[in-house]
Formats: C-alpha cells, structure tokens, sequence
C-alpha cells in the first residue's frame, strides 16, 4: 500500500528530518545560515556574529552569539544533474526539516528532545578543535536514540586546520567507523573546494562569487588523482566490511559502479555501521551544496528508519506498532513547549502515522483526555506560517492544546498509545528568586510556571523553611538566561540570590534502623511502628524499596505508606538536608496497633526508621563534579593548571595542538563559580574553556560544615 496521502507535497520518500548538532562555536548556525541561504528559502546571508542569524532569533542569542534553543526550519533542495558525477536523487526537489540545536551544556535538552525526533543529523565539528567535550555528549544523546550521522568538519579555512586529524579523532575517540567522502582540497587561506570520493572529481567553489553560491566540477590533477584513488580504495574496503551486499560483490571481484557504492554508503549509514566525512568552511562559503547532496543521498526518509513503537498505557509489557504511513492512526510526539507572545502556548511535535487537520481532535494518553486543534503551524525560526494539514514525517507545532507538555503522546481518539519520551538531566544549580514589588508576585508565578513548561531541566520549588522561591538549571549561563527572560518577556522585576549548588547525600555502609510513633491524648490515637535496613545502591540506581516483611507485622494496607514515609525521608538528609541518592531500603519488620494504626502514623514511624538509620549508615555529602577543558595558548599553560589545582581540580589530561595546549581536569561545580572572567585575565583573553556535568563525589571534611552552615541560613 502506498503510505503517501495524495494531498501531501511531499513524499515520505523525498522527505528528510536533520538535526545540526555540535560542541559550541563549532559553525551551527553558520552552516544552517548556508544552507537555508543556498536552498532560496533566505535570499541575504545573516551572521552570527552580526545578530543577524535566521535561527538565533531570541534576543538573548542575538546580544551573546550563541544559540540557547533549538530554531526549526523547512527548505527544500534539489541535486543538480552534473557530467561525471553520480547523485542518487539527481532532479528530484526534496523537503528538508532542520533542526539547529546549541552548543552550550547548560541548554543540552534542547539537543535531547531535538534528537529523539529527527531521523538523522549533521554533527559539526571545529577543523582545528577537533572532538571537543560537548561534541562527546551530542554524539552520546545521538547514539541512544540511534540517529544516523554525516560528519561535517568545518572552519578548514582557520589557521591550524587539520582535516586528517579530526578524522583520525573522530575514529579514536568516538570509535566511529568513519571515511571520507568530501576531502578538503587545500587548507586555511588556501581552500578552494573538496575532493568527490566517491564520484572522483574536484569541485571548486568560486572565490569572484563572494556568496559561494557558483562552483564547478573539474578532472582531478595528478597528485590529487592519486591521493583520491586512495581515499577511494579505502572507502570501498570500509563499506564492503559493513554492507553485506557491497560486500559479496567485493569478494567476487565483480565491477563495483558509483551507484553500487552510494547505495552500500546509504544502507551503512542508516544502519548506524558507517558516518560519511565531509569537510569545507561554511563561514566562506565553501562545501555547503555538496554536503547537502550528502544530506540526501545517505540520511534517511521517515521510511528508511524502523518503526516507531509505543506501549499500552495501562500495560507497559505490550508494544504498540505504529507505521509511517498517512493511512494509519494519528499518533505523534510533543518534543517542545514554547510561550509565544502572538499565538500563546506552541506545541512542537513530530508526526510518527497518520496525518492531522486544523480543527481535528486529538487525545493524550496520559491526561486521557481531548483537546481540540486550533492552528497548523510550519515553523520557520520565529516565523510562522498557517497549514491545514501534518502528514507522517512532519514537524511542525499546533496551537490549541492547555495540557500538553514535553514528551506527551498525541493521537487520535481511542488510539491508546504512549510513545518514548526523551529524558533529561538532573538541575546541578539553584539560585532564589523574588518579585521587587507585591504587584509583581502574580506575574512572577506566571512567568516561572510558563518557563518550567518550556523547559524541562529548569524547575521551581518553594524552600519550606525560609519559603523562598528556588529556581533550578543546568548551569550559571541557563539561570542568567531564565532570569532575563522573566525580565524582558514577562516584564517582571526580581531580584536574585547567588547561585547554589545542587548537593546530594548518599551512605557508606549498612545500617539498620527503626522508628515508632505512639501518641495517645484521649479518644482514639497514633500508633506506627517500622523497622527497616539501608545500605548504598549501584550508582545512578537512585532509591530503591522492597517489603521483606512476613506474617503481617505490619498490616498490607500500610505497607503503601511506609513505602512513601521512606521516600519522603530521602528528600532531606541528615548531614546538610540535601536529597539522598543511590540507597536500598528493606523493611524488615514491626508492629500496629488494632485501633490507634494508620497511614500517617506508619509514614511519620518510617521517616523516624529512616532518619536512625542514615545516621548509622556512614552519611556522606555529594557534590557535582565537571570535566572541564582548557584551551589555552602555551605560554599560559602554567598560569591555568596552577588556577585548576587552587580550585581543587584533578589534571586529567594534556595535549599540544600546534601552538594551543588543550588542559583537562575534574573540577567541583562549587569552584567553577566566575571562571571565565578568570581564565580570561590569565590568559589576556586568549583561552576559553568547556565544561560538562561529569559526576558526584564526596565532599571533603573540611568543607561540608561550612556547607551546612550556609544550607541553615
């Protein structure tokens, strides 16, 4: 059956999902400038460093350079039929839906939910840089949701570009069975184009077109002829290893075509076996069109990938299948939340079957209940354009739906399916917020509730003791961003405390603990009683709790409330009142009483077992440590590791990177508090560093007291 609705513009088969993801200030939103400027969807070139990038629309990314969240477009391209050279979907105009994604580690849910929807992704890499930190955890995220990836090694134009280096790192430090298919001809001053692999042909992009939009296609010379047989030989041995048809065919010793190798390059690559390499600069228009024939000849289709699968909401052991098709059930995935001040709520989702109409009904799995769809919307950055229809395959966002919120299912009605949502990481940083005036507590709560909505990784609570409001992200750069945004947005004055780190407490060795709540004031009383073992769990197993009780010392209908008591417990710990991680809790045993007994007194008697028995378990205080990277100039070399060790930093590594030493260490979060301004004074603003969320580790002794005095005030 043909899965394509006839109404739709495209077919699935002409129809590619990317993401553009990479360590920050690695080319993203320049390479997506590129290509939404030589797809005719702009028609003037904007850059990043002028504000004037198509996708950093928010003022916040215009003013500071960076991308903060992930901007959707549409554009469409088509190969250009050229002599000599073989393109698998030559002639045929294809929909592209990109995703550009940051860079930046506090805003990496933006790249979580981004690539559990796409189909494919251009990974970015910088041509002197190399793998960096953030482009480990972006490759990581697109690893577990098995999303195929080209390589792009951009800024090949910069002084100290080395396109074999990155290649060689991408294979060790990724472990990435990577080849090359579009080898940069020349480097730094002297780019000039890319070496065709597979097609064995030169095509130089022309320096009198200073938008690069012209290029040609020319015979090999002799020493590039011979370096490109080479790199062929090395392409067709690598794929016959890791594609069973192109491999049988190879050991025959039968003729190989171009059409032959692009296939095996395509199948490979959708089968997460292979990543094609590329190299050019997107800054000086050099390598854009011809990745984008990459794009389409080996990233795949919403066809090309296998099928989404669901669960049963009532019964996670049974898997729902949903076809990409447009003649099945509407089911789709909310990925993205976003107050718009025209439109008001925007929901983001990703159509998996089905197709949906403007004014269709849709129903939500979890809230099990329906909302009606107001508006299609085809998102083009900050623009929005009216659609009255979303077919399987599609991106786009609705208006309409006031109990949506990342990662729901939407479907259609009676169609009980949930679809995997994408997870996210833990806040690591606090800070308190509150309104200037009473006028403005009101909209402050609106604007906090409307933000943690949006945005997964940042939460709000309110401290019980001081009844301060805590707002919670990922790191200083995200707070700072929230913060302005309740500012400008919503118009609200607040002020701010200095951040706070997000602590956690765990345990060192088994303990056995009990409590017991007797109060009898007249008339009918309290009466609980628990006793219950700790010891330490599996790390990131979080808390677990098991009922080892027998012969019903405590009563079936309480054990549900000794269960939450015991959980409840873990929210505050006994060294500094942080929450406690990674414990195993057993419940052994107690008593009740026939008439005083109930769920609260077995809940307040398993929050006093729990107490005792953390305070016997070897308490310890936690706190997050980041892998940071130093890229610094080698005369300050010196100055930096002195600065990381005064900070408590552990030197993991150093490397030589031409006249640049690349300075990794461990540091606690605590310490990194205003770190750029300091590596920027020791190097004379020539360094700049990376740093991502690594793991926990025991705070040592002499600092923790400190740390619970400033917890108490």
């Amino acid at each position: 059956m043909n899965p394509n609705h006839p109404d739709r513009p495209y077919t699935l088969e002409r129809t590619r999902n990317i993401g553009i993801a990479a360590h920050i200030d690695a080319g993203k939103t320049t390479l997506t400038e590129r290509i939404l400027f030589y797809t005719g969807m702009i028609h003037k070139i904007g850059e990043v460093h002028d504000g004037a990038a198509t996708t950093d629309w928010m003022e916040q990314e215009r003013e500071r350079g960076i991308t903060i969240t992930s901007a959707a477009v549409t554009t469409e391209w088509w190969q250009r039929e050229e002599e000599n050279v073989t393109k698998l979907y030559g002639g045929e105009k294809q929909r592209i839906n990109i995703i550009d994604t940051p860079g930046h580690v506090d805003f990496t849910a933006e790249v979580e939910r981004s690539l559990r929807v796409l189909d494919g992704a251009i990974v970015v890499f910088c041509g002197v840089a190399g793998v960096q930190p953030q482009t480990e955890t972006v490759w990581r995220q697109a690893t577990k949701y098995k999303v195929p990836r080209i390589v792009f090694v951009n800024k090949m134009d910069r002084t100290g570009a080395d396109f074999e280096n990155v290649f060689r790192e991408i294979k060790e430090k990724l472990g990435a069975n990577a080849v090359r298919i579009l080898i940069p001809i020349g480097c730094e001053e002297h780019l000039k184009g890319q070496i065709d692999v597979v097609n064995q042909v030169a095509v130089y992009y022309s320096d009198d077109d200073k938008f690069g939009s012209t290029y040609t296609v020319a015979d090999l010379d002799e020493t590039q002829a011979a370096f490109a047989k080479a790199a062929y030989a090395e392409l067709v041995y690598t794929v016959s290893d890791c594609d069973e048809i192109l491999g049988e065919k190879f050991l025959m010793e039968e003729e190989i075509t171009r059409d032959d190798l692009k296939q095996a390059i395509r199948r490979a690559t959708i089968a997460n076996k292979l990543v094609p390499v590329a190299g050019g600069s997107a800054f000086k228009n050099k390598g854009v069109q011809y990745l984008l024939d990459a794009v389409i000849d080996y990233l795949p289709s919403p066809l090309d990938i296998p099928f989404a699968t669901g669960m049963d909401p009532e019964n996670h052991e049974i898997t729902i299948e949903v076809p990409t098709t447009d003649n099945a059930k509407f089911t789709a995935l909310a990925f993205k939340l976003w107050a718009d001040k025209f439109v008001g709520k925007l929901v983001f989702f990703r159509v998996y079957s089905g197709v949906v109409r403007k004014g269709d009904t849709v129903y939500n799995p979890r809230t099990r209940k329906s909302e009606r769809v107001g508006r299609l919307i085809r998102i083009q950055a900050d623009e929005h354009k009216d659609i009255d229809a979303c077919f399987a395959g599609d991106i786009a966002a609705m208006v309409g739906l006031k109990n949506a919120t990342t990662g729901d299912t939407l479907a259609a009605e009676g169609h009980d399916v949930v679809l995997e949502p994408p997870t996210f990481p833990e806040p690591v940083i606090s800070m308190a917020v509150e309104p200037r005036t009473k006028a403005d507590q009101e909209k402050l709560v609106m604007a906090l509730a409307r933000l943690s909505e949006e945005d997964p990784t940042f939460m709000v609570k309110t401290d019980e003791e001081t009844g301060q409001t805590i707002i919670s992200g990922m790191g200083e750069l995200h707070l700072e961003i929230i913060v302005d945004r309740i500012k400008r947005e919503f118009k609200v004055d607040a002020n701010t405390g200095a951040p706070q780190i997000s602590y956690r407490e765990t345990i060192t060795k088994p303990a056995g603990g009990e409590g017991k709540l007797v109060k009898q004031s007249g008339g009918r009383g309290q009466y609980g009683h628990v006793i219950l073992s700790v010891k330490p769990n599996e790390s990131g197993k979080g808390v677990t709790v098991e009922n080892k009780t027998v012969g019903g010392s405590i009563p079936k209908e309480y054990i549900n409330s000794v269960i939450k008591g015991c959980r409840e417990a873990t929210i505050n710990g006994v060294v500094a009142g942080y929450p406690v991680i990674d414990l195993h809790v057993d419940i052994l045993d107690g008593s009740f009483h026939e008439v005083d007994s109930n769920e609260n007194a077995f809940a307040m008697a398993a929050i006093f077992a729990m107490r005792d028995g953390l305070r016997n378990a070897g308490p310890i205080l936690l706190e997050p440590i980041m892998a940071v990277e130093v890229s610094t100039p080698d005369d300050y070399q010196g100055d930096v590791m002195g600065d990381l060790n005064r900070r408590r930093g552990q030197i993991q590594s150093m490397e030589s990177k031409g006249t640049f030493s690349i300075v990794r260490a461990n540091v606690p979060l605590k310490e990194m508090f205003g770190y750029s301004t300091a590596v920027r004074t020791l190097s004379s603003g020539r360094a700049s560093y990376a740093m991502t969320p690594s793991h926990f580790e025991q705070v040592p002794n002499n600092i923790v007291e400190a740390i619970a005095v400033d917890r108490v005030a």
